[in-house]
């Protein structure tokens, strides 16, 4: 028994000391060439490999100074460079024969430049296309021979990935810590692997799926199926929307896709916090849940949204419609219906939007009721349409004080809260700000007042309106400014100021045109009556 220990141990030093002395013996950098002509020929790029290092015991070659070329249409830098490369080998193969039989690559600590170019083309579709192009938008080959490339287990180790543009506009977006790996990865069948990676500004994401065969012509077309998670995302730090677009938030994604090479559909729900979805706008007081489905045909970089259910607690509104990629934002062409939506629901998203109420109001009760249109792009959109508040009170705000000149021709007043029966307007929602027309606004203790105007990116109103008191109301002070009647009258006045501090001011020549000219007597004095109709306002014309 002792001797059998002991010629097991003389075995096993000679081994060791075989492990030792081989990686002197056999020069695995004679096998540089080989490695770099065969990598070149699988990613139809030039790949430049630095001193090889063989370790008998791993069973691997070590590669220093990893540098794989872009497509010379897009960058003259490296798509992808790396310190080392391991490189997983079979070493009977190797010791006996001399021959390189590649198991598995590790490649750790890499850069890799992705560009889009301003057709949609990606640097890496030409990746494994032995044909010759002619820059990004040029044709597949059908002529294309599929690389001759298999390997047991591929390995990207705390990658970094630079996202920009061709032309450049601005910085390349960051992804750290980015992690793939590979199983049985070949370019002609279909293969699983897994991703995971952080996002600029935090956050993080994790694909798990199967991809291929690789498309021969453009790799970005191969065919996947995958589930995929996204946490923290940063809307405005991530690069998927424009900055200066003003949109902005933090989004959880939880969603799977699938592409047949030519069309990609997704579904899945996102969840938005701290949304902002114009530049002027503050962040939304609560979370948005979106369920989403979609189709979208990978050629023509365009596609339509079967499902948009935004929810905001038990409101919720339903978005439809198609959209084309363009270079630098997505032209849209959408409709939002929403149905008798709450509007204790809706209040928190108005800061999102830019509608900032009037300093300590708030809505309470009601519905709301509108069919958006959305069209231009997505740093620009415009936004037009009906929309319907129905039985709502804006807490905090005494309307009847703001308009003295209602309350004392009525001899009406709201209160500390102000009941809205209804409001009705046809809105216009662009870059340049928001406009309202058709403004109908019944106020039970005051009448129904009525007009249109414009709201500035920054907030400022500048109004026409006009208020026509109710009829049982009108008091003996109406009826000597000329506005009385058993209808009772109407009186015209600007809204000014801002939205968080509206204004009221008198319309004076509106009133004399429509009032004082057909009911004052001859020889009445106009100046003493634009003087105490400019007094109800809370204003004297000055002498």
């Amino acid at each position: 028994m002792k001797r059998a220990l002991k010629v097991l141990g003389i075995v096993v030093l000679l081994l060791v000391v075989v492990a030792l002395i081989l990686p002197f013996v056999i020069d695995v950098n004679a096998f540089r060439p080989r490695l770099e002509s065969d990598l070149s020929a699988a990613l139809g790029r030039q790949v430049k490999v630095g001193n090889l290092k063989l370790s008998l015991l791993s069973g691997s070659v070590g590669a220093e100074d990893i540098s794989i070329a872009d497509d010379p249409a897009f960058s003259n830098a490296p798509f992808v460079q790396a310190k080392s490369l391991q490189v997983g080998v079979e070493v009977m193969p190797l010791i006996f024969s001399k021959v390189l039989h590649v198991t598995n690559l590790t490649l750790a600590n890499p850069q890799i430049s992705l560009l889009r170019s301003a057709s949609g083309k990606w640097n890496f579709s030409s990746l494994g296309s032995k044909a010759k192009t002619n820059g990004p938008a040029a044709a597949k080959s059908s002529g294309s021979v599929p690389p001759d490339l298999s390997v047991a287990r591929l390995d990207i180790t705390n990658g970094r990935v630079l996202m920009g543009k061709v032309p450049a506009s601005g910085k390349p977006h960051v992804y750290d810590k980015v992690n793939i790996t590979v199983h049985n990865f070949s370019f002609t069948s279909q293969f699983p692997f897994s991703l995971s990676a952080s996002l600029p500004g935090g956050g993080d994401v994790k694909l798990d799926g199967k991809a291929g065969p690789i498309d021969a012509g453009d790799a970005s077309l191969t065919p996947v199926q995958t589930k995929l998670r996204v946490t923290h995302l940063d809307l405005a730090a991530s690069g998927f929307v424009d900055p200066s677009s003003g949109i902005g938030g933090l989004a959880d994604f939880d969603g799977s896709a699938s592409s047949d090479g030519k069309e990609l559909r997704s579904s899945g729900t996102v969840k938005a916090d701290k949304l902002k979805l114009v530049e002027k706008g503050a962040p939304a007081g609560r979370s948005v849940d979106v369920k989403y489905a979609l189709a979208h045909n990978l050629e023509k970089q365009s596609g339509a949204l079967s499902q948009g259910d935004i929810a905001l607690g038990k409101a919720v509104a339903h978005l439809t419609g198609t959209y084309q990629l363009q270079p630098d934002a997505v032209a849209l062409n959408m409709k939002l219906v929403g149905d008798n939506m709450a509007v204790d629901e809706l209040e928190a998203m108005l800061p999102a939007i830019g509608i900032i109420l009037p300093q300590g109001s708030s809505l309470k009760g009601g519905t709301l009721t509108t069919t958006l249109a959305i069209t231009g792009t997505s740093d620009k959109p415009v936004i037009a349409g009906p929309i319907r508040l129905a039985n709502t009170r804006l807490a905090g705000f005494d309307l009847g004080s703001k308009m003295s000149a209602i309350s004392a021709l009525s001899g009406a007043k709201t209160g500390s809260d102000t009941s809205i029966q209804n409001l009705s307007t046809d809105a216009h929602v662009a870059p340049d700000g928001i406009r309202t027309d058709n403004l109908s606004l019944i106020i039970p203790a005051l009448g129904e007042v009525s007009g249109a105007g414009t709201i500035s990116p920054g907030g400022a109103l500048d109004y026409k309106m006009s208020a026509k008191l109710s009829g049982g109301a009108v008091t003996g002070m109406a009826q000597l400014a000329g506005l009385g009647g058993k209808t009772g009258g109407a009186i015209p006045f600007f809204i000014r100021g801002t939205t968080s501090n509206p204004s009221f001011v008198p319309d004076v020549q509106g009133m004399l045109k429509s009032q004082l000219k057909s009911n004052l007597p001859g020889g009445a004095n106009t100046n003493s009556t634009v003087n105490a109709l400019t007094g109800l306002f809370g204003k004297k014309k000055k002498k």
